[in-house]
């Protein structure tokens, strides 16, 4: 965990700074539908990267640059990319392979998906759309029920699903429970409140941010109590920035 939040959070905050002083035209960070009401550390960890890249392009303090920095800051959140690392297609794909079962955790879960090629050709579009300080939120359709989505990989591999009605069948599917910190459902806005932009699949999220000389010192507290390896007191100043986001670990 302490790990994770020095790469989401704190190297976030150091790229920023580099992309301010080397005047970099735009910065794109790719954030998660996790990163909405946060049930787990790396959501969390998301929802303080997008505060970071937020309180970046609106910095109320006075900085030591030469220049004033032209960087346009913007973030892309989305749900999950099929194929791309961690995407469940692999891991089911492995599994039929294997001669199953394929594993789930819940009958009902669902998520949103879209393929490589849509992601980066909107997340390129977004940065043309953006003014600073924006995040973007991609349409993504309906969300897909992950055990659909096994089963036609079942059937495409030439198949049969095993259960109670096909106890001969091939592939089964097991049901191992929700984890700590895993939603049934993800979504993608903290608040109720949106606006369409030129792009039919682009909408401009409306969100609060905390401001750059409120949230930078809570930032270097976060990565002193990291380096000192004191878990309690990360999670402790997570809580503080991300009040929505309740604790998993002990």
């Amino acid at each position: 965990p302490l790990q994770g939040i020095k790469n989401n959070v704190v190297s976030t905050k150091v790229v920023c700074e580099c992309a301010k002083r080397n005047n970099v035209e735009k910065f794109v960070l790719i954030s998660s539908d996790k990163a909405v009401r946060p049930t787990n550390l790396m959501g969390a960890s998301k929802r303080i990267s997008e505060l970071v890249v937020q309180a970046s392009q609106n910095n109320d303090i006075k900085e030591n640059l030469d220049f004033k920095s032209r960087t346009i800051f913007l973030m892309v959140r989305f749900g999950n990319v099929i194929n791309s690392s961690g995407s469940v297609i692999p891991l089911f794909q492995k599994q039929i392979k294997e001669g199953g079962p394929i594993t789930l955790t819940h009958e009902k879960i669902n998520r949103y998906f879209m393929t490589i090629n849509e992601a980066c050709q909107l997340v390129i579009h977004s940065s043309s759309l953006a003014k600073g300080g924006d995040l973007f939120l991609l349409d993504m359709g309906n969300p897909v029920e992950i055990k659909k989505i096994a089963e036609q990989m079942i059937s495409l591999s030439g198949l049969t699903l095993k259960n109670s009605a096909n106890p001969k069948g091939d592939i089964e599917i097991v049901i191992t429970g929700l984890r700590p910190g895993e939603k049934l459902y993800e979504e993608l806005l903290i608040e109720n409140n949106s606006l369409k932009t030129k792009h039919p699949l682009i909408y401009r999220a409306k969100e609060k941010f905390i401001k750059y000389s409120e949230l930078n010192p809570l930032i270097d507290e976060l990565e002193k109590s990291c380096c000192n390896q004191d878990l309690k007191n990360t999670f402790r100043i997570v809580s503080k920035i991300v009040p929505e986001w309740v604790s998993n670990y002990e």
